[in-house]
């Protein structure tokens, strides 16, 4: 890459060298001076000059305020800043003037008073009175333009940063300026709630109190908060948060910028789902099952009484069912004590991702700067990982050319065959197209054992390794699948078989006690233990329940999808004991020793799994590691069996997890709206051959099991394919019927 020609520009007598090209609000925060703003934000693409706060004087130039936003750093450029232009101090003077001619003087009730950007430039550039005697004008307020999202239209200042987003970075398309000039207001399209998985960003986005999320509305004080910096655990992504609390609550979750993974983005589930904390039905206590009157709530004594002879009874006869959402140190912890103490090595792990991506491994804002990216596999990257679809349609509006490979991509293939497509791709003129490449980009986002080792295979062949930026990444279910496999592995090197009959089943967290396949474990097993953090979820067949934690309440570590480890900090304290707590109590039984304190773990576990890395070294922004040697990269896995073929008259059934689904989501009110419809997608041939139009309702049968669903039609979709969100596929089998209800 060549290096930037650099200019000299002088801003209010101070030169500074910058590359060529580069912003004058960049330019002059360089040379340590601010240039006030409203409507810029570099991360919404060019600027629009609308707010008119950043006015400068230009030597050279018209003799008159000139924009600075919409300015770049010429050679010998020479700029004055209000500091030292009267002219430019006039003109931000005037621009707050009239900023402020109807906006309301509210900041003692408003929710963004204390933080807002109005109100600092007010004080730092703006008039010390007002000059307007005659009313203001006054709307309706706060208008719900979502579940998640009221807005205030006295309060808005049009800088359109929220319209910015809406059409430029999450592409939804669906705020709107309406009107014109005076009349100007913002507003969704028809009227219609804010829907998407990234609404709740322009209430970051919106430099005054007219965007506000509901959920801490009249209840925030950003003076009275405490601000811990953590990481959001509810994808793995791992978007990097800060948590605020006020008297011991979790308020509210704002992003945090690390520009390598997230870029200052969140998606609404990790900004909203917070509140499953203080849902009805959470856990605070112990149970055990006593026989004719179900479970009792038991002292944190008498459970780990309970739990250790449960643990002596089975006799290594256990099994453990994890969820990939555990921490890095508690997947430790909980595998040193069945593995080590109890002679156990079986466990279902949530997924298999392998460490042979580790040899191409690349910041997620590699894809941003890809000239070319393939995605593979079975499900909508913004399902598994919605960030990474930001980075995606970054590229694309970039010039970047993106192909998806799968059942509704741009080349259509059967569910299940990616693996196939996979090695398909390395023959063709698409390898060799991302062969030549030094900015491409290959995705594997689709369920099925073995994704990460083929995916390896293929960025081998197409010589990543060698090659910067060049990346291959992995998409995997679970927020910490990685991790988890790597704290179960680093216990012992052996392992077992499921045993029969299998005495003890210890089920670890809310997605382990939500998967089905577990809960067919759950009924073959003499005894269960689990820990989850809601009644529903496991009190129906565990002998012995033990409250479990969210990672809002956890110290530790996870590993993201492209490797990083980050640190996990306890935002607010949990109801009841965390698991590494009780874990290293029940371990001393055994007599294992094992930290309760998830920094010790984490020490010894990193000794052995992630080459002595300290939470010192992670710090608030986790760097990337290396790259390993290609050398290291394990052989590609054997495919999974071929998927079920439909006969005459059948359909292949698509199952998907959505985004805004589990345990969390299902406990959040303001997220209710966002849950996947009781739908099945069809695509437009299938359609047309069973008369089907969006809407109506048709009965999906396999196997003796039926369900009711309203049909969409998906022009995507390939032919055959009918596509279903988990949580209304229930019992069907891969083979289905459809037929239309009269």
């Amino acid at each position: 890459m060549s290096t930037p020609e650099l200019v000299t520009v002088t801003i209010d007598e101070r030169q500074v060298q910058v590359p060529k090209g580069t912003g004058i609000v960049e330019t002059a925060a360089a040379a340590g001076i601010e240039i006030p703003v409203f409507c810029y934000e570099p991360r919404l693409g060019a600027a629009i000059g609308a707010c008119r706060m950043c006015l400068v004087e230009v030597e050279g130039m018209p003799p008159k305020p000139q924009a600075g936003c919409t300015l770049t750093a010429q050679d010998g450029m020479v700029v004055k800043t209000a500091r030292t232009s009267e002219m430019a101090r006039v003109a931000q003077n005037a621009t707050l003037e009239f900023i402020l001619v109807n906006h309301p003087l509210d900041c003692p009730v408003c929710d963004k008073g204390g933080e807002c950007p109005l109100q600092d430039l007010t004080f730092r550039y703006g008039p010390g009175s007002t000059r307007m005697t005659f009313e203001k004008r006054t709307f309706e307020k706060p208008i719900p333009i979502s579940p998640t999202i009221s807005i205030d239209r006295e309060r808005c200042i049009l800088c359109y940063r929220c319209t910015r987003f809406s059409e430029s970075v999450s592409e939804d398309n669906q705020l709107v300026a309406l009107n014109r000039g005076a009349q100007t207001m913002i507003a969704t399209f028809e009227d219609e709630p804010y829907t998407g998985a990234f609404s709740g960003n322009v209430t970051e986005l919106c430099p005054v109190g007219a965007l506000l999320p509901t959920q801490p509305r009249f209840h925030i004080r950003p003076w009275e908060f405490q601000s811990v910096p953590t990481v959001c655990g509810l994808c793995p992504v791992g978007c990097n948060i800060d948590a605020n609390q006020r008297e011991g609550k979790l308020r509210r979750i704002l992003s945090r910028n690390h520009p390598e993974i997230d870029e200052g983005w969140l998606c609404d589930k990790g900004r909203f789902a917070f509140t499953h904390l203080y849902a009805d039905d959470r856990i605070t206590d112990p149970l055990r099952r006593v026989r004719q009157r179900g479970l009792e709530e038991i002292s944190w004594d008498e459970a780990l009484d309970d739990a250790e002879r449960l643990l002596r009874e089975a006799g290594g006869r256990i099994a453990v069912a994890l969820s990939g959402s555990e921490t890095n140190e508690q997947a430790y912890a909980l595998a040193k004590l069945v593995r080590t103490g109890l002679g156990a090595h079986t466990a279902m792990l949530p997924e298999e991702v392998g460490e042979g991506l580790d040899a191409f491994r690349a910041p997620m804002s590699a894809i941003g700067d890809a000239e070319l990216i393939v995605v593979l596999g079975d499900d909508p990257v913004v399902e598994r990982a919605p960030i990474v679809d930001l980075w995606i349609r970054k590229a694309r509006r970039a010039g970047a050319e993106v192909i998806q490979i799968g059942p509704a991509g741009d080349e259509q293939v059967a569910p299940g065959t990616t693996a196939q497509a996979c090695r398909k791709l390395r023959r063709g003129e698409l390898g060799d197209r991302l062969r030549a490449s030094e900015r491409a980009i290959v995705i594997w986002s689709g369920a099925g054992a073995g994704g990460g080792s083929h995916l390896a295979a293929l960025a081998r062949d197409l010589g990543f390794a060698d090659k910067p930026g060049c990346g291959a990444f992995y998409l995997p279910e679970t927020s910490n699948g990685r991790g988890v496999a790597a704290g179960w592995a680093a216990a012992s090197d052996e392992e077992g078989a499921e045993p029969e009959p299998l005495g003890l089943l210890i089920v670890s967290g809310d997605e382990a006690a939500a998967n089905p396949n577990v809960r067919a474990l759950a009924e073959r097993a003499e005894r269960v233990i689990a820990t989850t953090m809601f009644h529903s979820l496991a009190v129906g067949w565990a002998d012995l329940v033990l409250p479990g934690t969210s990672y809002l309440e956890r110290d530790g570590t996870y590993v993201n999808l492209e490797g990083r480890i980050q640190r996990l900090r306890r935002t607010t304290v949990p109801p009841a004991p965390d698991e590494l707590a009780w874990l290293a109590q029940l371990a001393a039984r055994f007599d294992v020793e094992l930290s309760p304190y998830a920094s010790l773990v984490f020490m010894e576990l990193s000794e052995r799994a992630f080459d002595g890395v300290t939470y010192e070294d992670l710090g608030e922004e986790a760097r990337l590691p290396a790259r390993v040697p290609v050398e290291a990269v394990p052989k590609e896995s054997r495919d999974e069996p071929a998927p079920a073929k439909a006969g005459k008259g059948e359909l292949q059934l698509l199952r998907f997890r959505p985004l805004f689904s589990g345990p969390a989501v299902e406990r959040v009110d303001e997220l209710q709206f966002q849950r996947p419809a009781p739908e099945v997608e069809l695509s437009a041939r299938d359609a047309l051959r069973l008369d089907v139009k969006r809407g109506d309702p048709l009965l999906i049968r396999s196997n003796g099991t039926s369900v009711e669903l309203r049909a969409a039609v998906n022009k995507r979709l390939k032919t055959g394919v009918v596509r279903i969100a988990e949580e209304h596929a229930r019992d069907l089998h891969p083979i289905v019927e459809v037929s239309k209800l009269d």
